[in-house]
């Protein structure tokens, strides 16, 4: 049930909004609206989840979810995620929302010309400001290898998808784009890893720049008599402004060792990558298999992190280490996580910062009752306790649960999404809100029960705009036990 967390268009008088669509593809007149999008209708808070429009038509194939979502303002975000068309060949898509308004999924143009092995997936997209997004994931090639690949939206319109990575290395058996950021509109940067000629792993980054895609830079690893030129992965990144992010992930570890793994983050500064480095305190708790899951950065210098490493007593542990003013501090056993993880089994798989020395943490815990989700949070740079997060027994009778993505609206105000086992064991979609720094009751995402009718839903990812408006997304079991994607909103009064 612990996962490795590796691991959003109303129309004004008569004109239709501005669709995604490839360049010399007709944007929908009137007379397609209706058909082309979906409108989140009012279910308190939070809206009632639809299916992805036009994704259906899509995924032929019956199985599809949606992996991602990025909110640059209230009302106006993307997502992406994968399909299985009428040949049981993977594809990547992404759909935008505009107004609050979903319009129908597309593939992301050019990815069917590469993605000629037939299994592609859009992993990680961000947004800048609305209609101005990235969007990075992988396909397999006519060899049957996978490819990283990434792709960007400017005013709308989406660019064709092009293969990223280290050159020197196209004929590599695996690559993806696990992140994507953007810090404005046209500049992005993506990261992720590609397999070198001794088929282990490398972390590279990818830049774009004033709409385009620059060469991929290998992130050194420290390297040994074991691994020469050590190998590691990155998982996640964050960009507050262009050439300022930090980026984490894994590697080989100790130079001398050939046993210990170890997690790292890295730092971007003023468009230089400085050197990869262990995060700070990780050998005194560490054993072997760390990995930084999620990094967050609320402005230049000042982030967050969280993952999982193997204690002394072989039991994994939750951890969260945070960066103020550029200086990573040590990391430390997420607080509290003990009284809820009897069974050794723990993990932050997502992290979020709205403000320097204000962020919040979510993933899960085993303990004797089964699987629970834990958040926690950070005020003022010190970490409180982690609580499990509760919700009525019908919906977390299973007592399996896992928060797996969090976002903050502003500092103790955040949303957290994830699955939970029923009492009749079936996996529910839920959400849970923190508002003025308490976290409230789980509840099951306001539609999902009429989608869900084949009992397996989850909430893959949440975003929040900066000052509120949020969306959640995520993949649900119909009636003929095909998986579907889904998407919901959350209008802006979450924060009063």
């Amino acid at each position: 049930m612990i996962a490795a967390a590796v691991m959003a268009v109303a129309v004004a008088g008569a004109v239709a909004p501005a669709l995604s669509v490839t360049a010399g593809v007709r944007p929908p007149g009137a007379g397609d609206v209706l058909a082309a999008m979906g409108t989140v209708q009012a279910a308190g808070s939070w809206g009632t989840a639809i299916e992805v429009p036009g994704l259906g038509a899509l995924n032929k194939g019956g199985n599809a979810e949606v992996t991602s979502v990025s909110c640059a303002s209230a009302g106006n975000c993307a997502a992406g995620g994968f399909y299985t068309d009428g040949d049981g060949h993977g594809q990547g898509f992404v759909a935008g929302e505009r107004n609050g308004t979903w319009w129908a999924a597309i593939e992301v143009p050019g990815l069917g010309v590469l993605n000629k092995g037939g299994n592609a997936e859009v992993t990680s997209v961000s947004c800048a400001s609305a209609g101005n997004c990235a969007a990075g994931g992988f396909y397999t090639d006519s060899s049957r290898h996978q490819q990283a690949f990434a792709a960007g939206e400017r005013r709308g319109r989406w660019s064709m998808a092009i293969e990223v990575g280290p050159a020197v290395y196209n004929a590599h058996l695996w690559a993806a784009v696990n992140a994507v950021s953007c810090p404005s509109a046209g500049n992005c940067v993506g990261g992720g890893y590609y397999t070198d000629p001794g088929e282990y792993n490398q972390a590279f980054v990818v830049s774009e720049r004033d709409g385009t895609w620059g060469p991929a830079i290998q992130l050194p690893f420290t390297g040994n008599a074991y691994y020469p030129n050590g190998y590691g992965t990155l998982n996640s990144l964050s960009c507050t402004s262009v050439g300022n992010c930090a980026a984490g992930g894994y590697d080989n570890g100790q130079a001398a060792v050939n046993t210990i793994e170890s997690a790292f983050v890295v730092d971007e500064k003023n468009g230089h990558w400085g050197k990869v480095r262990q995060v700070p305190g990780m050998a005194a708790l560490n054993t072997g298999s760390p990995n930084v899951y999620s990094v967050s950065c609320a402005s230049e210098g000042n982030c967050a992190a969280g993952g999982k490493y193997l204690d002394h007593s072989d039991h994994f542990q939750a951890f969260v280490v945070s960066e103020n003013n550029g200086t990573w501090g040590k990391a430390i056993k997420v607080p509290g996580s003990s009284a809820l993880n009897s069974r050794g089994s723990a993990l932050v798989g997502s992290v979020s910062c709205a403000s320097a020395g204000n962020c919040a943490a979510g993933g899960a815990a085993s303990s004797r009752n089964g699987v629970g989700a834990l958040v926690v949070s950070e005020k003022h740079g010190t970490w409180g306790k982690a609580i499990a997060v509760q919700g009525p027994g019908s919906l977390f009778g299973g007592r399996n649960a896992e928060v797996r993505s969090v976002s903050c609206a502003t500092a103790r105000n955040c949303v957290a999404g994830g699955d939970s086992k029923d009492s009749s064991l079936r996996a529910q979609a839920v959400v849970v809100s923190e508002r003025a720094g308490t976290w409230g009751r789980a509840i099951e995402v306001p539609g999902t029960s009429v989608l869900n009718v084949g009992g397996s839903a989850d909430v893959t990812a949440v975003s929040c705009a900066p000052g509120g408006g949020c969306a959640a997304v995520g993949g649900y079991r119909d009636s003929t036990g095909a998986t579907q994607g889904f998407v919901v909103s959350q209008n802006r009064n979450m924060i009063r």
